[in-house]
């Protein structure tokens, strides 16, 4: 049996059988019966019930008289956020709000799990990055078509034409964008993916040949990045929004 972080043992320990009977439900075995839940998935719970704590937390000391710190940092981030979303995907933008602002906090608390002790940061491993892209994905190509219905499909056609060899060109072009759109899926997967595990693989391998002063340097490098690849995640969920809501379509 692998190693397993001492929070992956605990979830296994307890929840075992449910996790084995909801793997049941989709006619999937785990490879060990006893210990079906991975580290990977377990710090992706860890991430979603600390941002659920951290929103229970923002709710319960809500008070617009004396606002808490933890309601200080909520409307930053909202402010941020808001900012952001109204400089790239402008009118409308509240409408993905939401949604930006959850994916982009995930991704950021995901890559700094792997700062703790006893921790790793669950982005580290491709297949959280590639769902989180295939989510992005799915959700504008939805807000795609429902801002222009089945017209959506005229942005993969290329530049409206009447002339005979732009419409001979349409085939060629509905190629090309749905290539483009996928390759947005392997960027938005390989960029999270790979500075994350790099910075893990860095970390760790400065701290078991110098564990004292230097290997500080490359937290801080490991901590703006988990910052940064947070953001390009968040903007570019912003811009691919803009591309597939704009009017100019």
């Amino acid at each position: 049996m692998p190693t397993q972080l001492l929070f992956t043992q605990f979830l296994n320990a307890h929840f075992a059988p449910l996790a084995n009977a909801v793997l049941g439900i989709f006619h999937r075995q785990a490879k060990l019966s006893n210990a079906p839940i991975d580290d990977t998935f377990a710090m992706e719970l860890l991430a979603f019930f600390l941002l659920l704590l951290f929103f229970v937390a923002v709710r319960v000391t809500l008070d617009i008289e004396k606002p808490s710190t933890v309601q200080h940092l909520a409307e930053g981030i909202h402010g941020f956020v808001s900012e952001q979303s109204e400089a790239i995907i402008g009118h409308g933008y509240e409408r993905y709000l939401g949604f930006v602002t959850i994916l982009g906090l995930f991704i950021l608390v995901c890559n700094l799990l792997g700062l703790v002790p006893g921790l790793k940061s669950p982005t580290a491993d491709v297949v959280v990055p590639f769902g989180c892209a295939i989510l992005t994905f799915v959700y504008y190509h939805y807000h795609g078509i429902r801002a222009h219905g089945w017209r959506y499909i005229k942005q993969f056609l290329g530049p409206v034409d009447v002339s005979i060899w732009m419409w001979l060109l349409t085939p060629l072009m509905l190629v090309i964008e749905i290539v483009s759109h996928l390759a947005r899926v392997l960027s938005l997967t390989v960029r999270l993916y790979a500075n994350i595990f790099a910075g893990d693989m860095v970390m760790l391998a400065f701290f078991s040949l110098v564990p004292i002063l230097v290997p500080m340097l490359f937290i801080s490098l490991h901590l703006m990045v988990a910052f940064v690849q947070a953001f390009l995640f968040m903007a570019l969920t912003m811009s691919y929004l803009s591309l597939a809501v704009s009017k100019e379509h």
